[in-house]
C-alpha cells in the first residue's frame, strides 16, 4: 500500500508538472508573439526614422539652395543699382504717375461702362417704342376691319328688320282677317249650335211623347202581372219571371209575355217616324252568387246570354232588330246590395229600357 500511494504521489507530482509545463508552453508562445509584435513596431518606428532623416535632407538641400539664390539676387540687384543710377525720387515720381495713369484708365473705363448702359438703354427704348407703335397701327388696322365689318352688319340687320317688320304687317292683317273670320265662325257656330239644341230639344221632346206611349202602353198590357215592376223609366222582370234558376232558355210563360210586349213595341214602333233613332236596351242582370256549373263561366256570362234571349225572342216576334240593344252587367249593379236571398232575388232581373242611341 505504501507503494501504491507512493505512485500515486508520483503520478500526481507528474501530472502537476505537466501542467506546469504546459502553462510555460503558453506563456512562451505568448512572449514569442508579444516579440514579434514588438519587432513589427520596431521596424514601423526604423521606417519613419529613415523617412525623417531624408526629410532633414531634402530640408537642409532646399535651405542651401534657397541662401544660394538668395546671393545670386542680392549679386544682380548690387549690378542693377550699379548700372542705372536713379535716385528713389525718381522712382516715387514715376511710380506715382503710374498711378495716376491706373486712376485715368479706371475712370475711362467706368465711364466707356456708362455709356454703353446708357447706349444699350436707349435702344431698348427705341426698340419698345417701336414693338408699341406696330401694335398700335395693329390695332387701327383691326378697329378699322371691325368698324367695317360692323358697318356692313348694321346694314343687313336693317335690311332685316325692314323685311321683318313687313312680314309682320302682313302677319297682322292676315290674323286681323282670320280674326273677322273666326268670329263670323264664331256667330255660325253658336247659330248651329242653338239650332242643334233645338233640333235635340225637338227630338227628344218627340221621344219623350213616344216614351210616355210606350210606357202607357206596356202599363196597360204588364198590368197586375206579378214579377213586374216600373222603376223610373224602366219595365223591371224578375228572372225567375222568364228563366229557370240559373238557366238562359226562356220559359213558356216568359214567351207569353215578350210576345205580349212585342206586339205593343210593334205598334208604337209603327208611330215613330224614321228620323227618331230609338232603341230598346235589354238589360240582364245577376245577383252576386258565383256560378256554378260548367255552362257559364261568370254572372257576366249568364246575365248577357238572358239579354240576348230576350232580344232574340223580340226579333222572332217582328221587332226590328236595328232599334234593338242587348247588355249584360253581371252583378255589379244591384237593386238590394244586402245578402239574403230575398235579395238575390231582387237583383235577378230583366230591365227593359227606351231610349235613344
Amino acid at each position: 500500500s505504501r507503494d501504491a500511494a507512493e505512485r500515486d504521489t508520483i503520478k500526481a507530482d507528474r501530472d502537476k508538472l505537466a501542467a506546469r509545463l504546459a502553462d510555460s508552453s503558453l506563456q512562451a508562445e505568448a512572449a514569442a508573439n508579444q516579440a514579434k509584435t514588438l519587432a513589427a513596431k520596431l521596424a514601423e518606428v526604423t521606417q519613419g526614422a529613415d523617412r525623417a532623416n531624408a526629410a532633414a535632407s531634402d530640408t537642409a538641400l532646399q535651405l542651401a539652395e534657397a541662401k544660394r539664390q538668395l546671393a545670386a539676387m542680392q549679386k544682380e540687384m548690387a549690378a542693377i543699382d550699379k548700372a542705372v543710377p536713379v535716385g528713389a525720387a525718381t522712382i516715387e515720381a514715376r511710380i506715382s504717375d503710374l498711378a495716376r495713369l491706373a486712376d485715368q484708365a479706371r475712370a475711362l473705363e467706368a465711364l466707356r461702362d456708362e455709356l454703353t448702359k446708357q447706349i444699350e438703354e436707349k435702344d431698348a427704348l427705341a426698340e419698345n417704342e417701336q414693338q408699341r407703335r406696330a401694335a398700335t397701327e395693329h390695332q387701327l388696322k383691326e378697329e378699322t376691319q371691325l368698324g367695317d365689318s360692323a358697318r356692313a352688319q348694321v346694314a343687313l340687320l336693317t335690311r332685316q328688320i325692314d323685311d321683318l317688320k313687313g312680314q309682320l304687317a302682313r302677319l297682322s292683317s292676315a290674323l286681323d282677317l282670320a280674326q273677322n273670320e273666326s268670329h263670323q265662325k264664331d256667330a255660325q257656330i253658336g247659330n248651329l249650335g242653338q239650332r242643334l239644341n233645338a233640333a235635340l230639344a225637338a227630338k227628344v221632346e218627340e221621344l219623350q211623347q213616344y216614351r210616355s206611349d210606350f210606357f202607357g202602353k206596356l202599363r196597360s198590357v204588364l198590368a197586375n202581372r206579378s214579377g213586374v215592376q216600373i222603376v223610373g223609366d224602366r219595365f223591371v222582370f224578375q228572372s225567375e219571371v222568364l228563366f229557370p234558376v240559373g238557366n238562359a232558355e226562356i220559359t213558356q210563360a216568359g214567351e207569353d209575355q215578350i210576345r205580349a210586349i212585342a206586339g205593343t213595341i210593334k205598334e208604337i214602333a209603327a208611330e215613330i217616324p224614321p228620323g227618331v233613332n230609338w232603341v230598346l236596351r235589354v238589360d240582364g242582370h245577376a245577383d252576386r252568387q258565383p256560378v256554378n256549373h260548367g255552362q257559364f263561366a261568370s254572372n257576366w256570362e249568364l246575365s248577357s246570354a238572358r239579354a240576348i234571349a230576350v232580344v232574340k225572342l223580340l226579333i222572332d216576334n217582328g221587332v226590328p232588330a236595328d232599334h234593338l240593344a242587348a247588355t249584360g252587367f253581371a252583378d255589379f249593379q244591384p237593386l238590394d246590395p244586402a245578402n239574403t236571398q230575398q235579395a238575390y232575388a231582387r237583383n235577378r232581373r230583366i230591365e227593359l229600357r227606351l231610349t235613344d242611341r
